[in-house]
């Protein structure tokens, strides 16, 4: 695969992953009867908290590898497995993440400026699975800076798209409609599913080079 086309590949993973298409029912719901004002707070603050999230573990994802002890064979299957689960969940089931109870829901209402953080910013979007991608990507680069310096476009380009999606929430479902977000989550879904594979084969590779 071209250079190009791998850096494509990291920027379209880390947005499927991260699946602001599938969360903006969630923001749209959590912020009803929100003044502008206070919307706005919540959308600014969740989405630095997705982009800082996600730069922080690529800049030391390599480092907890050398201090945990484990090889980045090992995490990248784990990873892969992990990505999976996550594109299982989108591909056939209903998102247990974006279900409140209603006490649930008044209580999180009334703490408006955690929210943001807790659960909008982390872990609804900057969660495991997007947690453990930039961190596998990072890793997986090695000394190349191209690949490096894409990882962390990728994090702002997702990060800004976010911003717009989220900001325009409600016009984009009054477009798309419950089932076309359904649909947009489930072919991310299946994305999510081929790459979460591809990373436990090659993690499978690199623990038993000599059995494979």
């Amino acid at each position: 695969m071209s250079e190009p086309l791998v850096y494509a590949a990291i920027i379209v993973t880390i947005f499927a992953i991260v699946d602001p298409v599938g969360t903006l029912p969630f923001f749209v719901s959590l912020t009803q009867g929100f003044d502008e004002a206070d919307r706005r707070i919540v959308l600014q603050r969740s989405v630095l908290t997705l982009g800082g999230v996600l730069a922080l573990f690529a800049l030391v994802g390599r480092f907890l590898f050398q201090a945990f002890g484990f090889s980045f064979a090992a995490f990248e299957v784990a990873g892969g497995i992990l990505l999976f689960v996550v594109a299982y969940e989108m591909i056939f089931g209903e998102f247990g993440r974006a279900k409140l109870s209603p006490k649930d829901r008044e209580e999180t209402i009334a703490r408006r400026d955690e929210i943001s953080i807790v659960p909008l910013g982390v872990p609804l979007l900057a969660g495991p699975g997007a947690i453990s991608t930039v961190m596998i990507y990072e890793a997986n680069a090695g000394g190349d800076p191209w690949t490096i310096l894409v990882v962390f476009i990728a994090i702002a380009v997702v990060t800004v798209a976010t911003f717009f999606i989220f900001r325009y929430g409600q016009s984009v479902l009054r477009v798309m409609g419950r089932v076309g977000v359904m649909a947009m989550t489930r072919v991310l879904g299946l994305l999510l599913a081929a790459v979460g594979v591809q990373f436990v084969a090659t993690g499978i590779i690199g623990l038993f080079p000599h059995v494979v």
